[in-house]
Protein backbone atom coordinates (compact mmCIF):
# COMPACT_ATOMS: atom_id res chain seq x y z
CA UNK A 1 0.00 0.00 0.00
CA UNK A 2 1.45 3.37 -1.02
CA UNK A 3 -0.26 6.57 0.08
CA UNK A 4 0.64 10.26 0.28
CA UNK A 5 -0.16 10.67 3.98
CA UNK A 6 2.94 10.74 6.19
CA UNK A 7 1.28 10.01 9.53
CA UNK A 8 0.84 6.24 9.39
CA UNK A 9 0.86 4.16 12.59
CA UNK A 10 0.58 0.37 12.72
CA UNK A 11 -1.79 -1.08 15.29
CA UNK A 12 -4.16 -3.84 16.32
CA UNK A 13 -7.94 -3.47 16.58
CA UNK A 14 -9.10 -3.63 20.21
CA UNK A 15 -12.82 -3.09 19.72
CA UNK A 16 -15.46 -2.47 17.07
CA UNK A 17 -18.77 -0.80 17.94
CA UNK A 18 -20.96 -1.03 14.87
CA UNK A 19 -23.78 1.42 14.35
CA UNK A 20 -26.34 1.69 11.57
CA UNK A 21 -24.20 4.27 9.70
CA UNK A 22 -20.83 4.64 11.44
CA UNK A 23 -18.59 2.32 13.42
CA UNK A 24 -16.18 3.23 16.19
CA UNK A 25 -12.88 1.38 15.89
CA UNK A 26 -10.43 1.44 18.81
CA UNK A 27 -6.82 0.62 17.88
CA UNK A 28 -3.87 -0.28 20.13
CA UNK A 29 -0.80 1.51 18.75
CA UNK A 30 1.59 0.27 21.44
CA UNK A 31 3.10 1.75 24.56
CA UNK A 32 -0.30 1.75 26.27
CA UNK A 33 -1.70 4.16 23.67
CA UNK A 34 -4.89 3.84 21.66
CA UNK A 35 -6.46 5.75 18.79
CA UNK A 36 -10.19 5.75 18.09
CA UNK A 37 -11.48 6.16 14.55
CA UNK A 38 -15.00 6.66 13.23
CA UNK A 39 -15.56 5.15 9.78
CA UNK A 40 -18.67 4.10 7.94
CA UNK A 41 -20.00 0.69 8.92
CA UNK A 42 -19.98 -0.24 5.24
CA UNK A 43 -16.24 0.55 5.02
CA UNK A 44 -15.50 -1.43 8.20
CA UNK A 45 -17.30 -4.44 6.75
CA UNK A 46 -15.63 -4.12 3.33
CA UNK A 47 -12.18 -3.91 4.99
CA UNK A 48 -12.97 -6.92 7.20
CA UNK A 49 -12.09 -4.99 10.34
CA UNK A 50 -12.51 -7.14 13.45
CA UNK A 51 -10.99 -7.39 16.92
CA UNK A 52 -7.41 -8.57 16.54
CA UNK A 53 -7.02 -7.31 12.96
CA UNK A 54 -3.75 -5.62 12.04
CA UNK A 55 -4.45 -2.14 10.63
CA UNK A 56 -2.68 1.06 9.68
CA UNK A 57 -4.02 4.23 11.31
CA UNK A 58 -3.66 6.98 8.70
CA UNK A 59 -3.97 10.55 9.94
CA UNK A 60 -4.56 13.12 7.23
CA UNK A 61 -5.75 16.48 8.49
CA UNK A 62 -5.47 20.11 7.49
CA UNK A 63 -5.14 21.09 11.17
CA UNK A 64 -3.65 19.56 14.27
CA UNK A 65 -4.71 21.27 17.49
CA UNK A 66 -2.86 21.19 20.82
CA UNK A 67 -4.05 22.17 24.27
CA UNK A 68 -2.49 22.68 27.68
CA UNK A 69 -3.79 23.15 31.21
Amino acid sequence: MKISARNVIKGTVLSVKEGPVNSQIRVDIGGGNTITSMITTEAAQELGIAVGSAVHVIIKASEVMLGTD
